[in-house]
């Protein structure tokens, strides 16, 4: 319980903070299931338009990691984690389908 005026008010914008932050960690967190998912679906089935979608979904998720990492919801760190993590899925499923077309 706040004893005074100023106190009230930190609470208040404590709770703000952590709901927009929270609303932020879950979009974040869809891209980034959105973007794997995409990785998953062009390596069983190649395409152009399979390619298009896992290229959109990484640029789409590397943006919010960017956004969040300035808006500080994030630290920087965690964002270079992500996005390494994101770089690494697509690159694996591109490489595999690169692989099997030359054998």
């Amino acid at each position: 319980m706040a004893n005074n005026k100023s106190a009230e008010k930190r609470i208040q914008i404590a709770e703000r903070n952590r709901v927009q932050n929270r609303t932020y960690k879950s979009a974040l967190r869809t891209l980034m299931k959105r973007c794997f998912t995409a990785c998953e679906a062009y390596g069983s089935k190649p395409g152009a338009e399979s390619k298009v979608i896992v290229q959109d979904s990484l640029s789409a998720a590397f943006s919010k990691i960017d956004k969040a990492v300035k808006v500080g919801v994030l630290h920087r760190n965690t964002g270079a984690n992500q996005k390494s993590r994101l770089s690494a899925a697509v690159k694996k499923a591109t490489s595999e389908l690169a692989q099997t077309a030359q054998v």
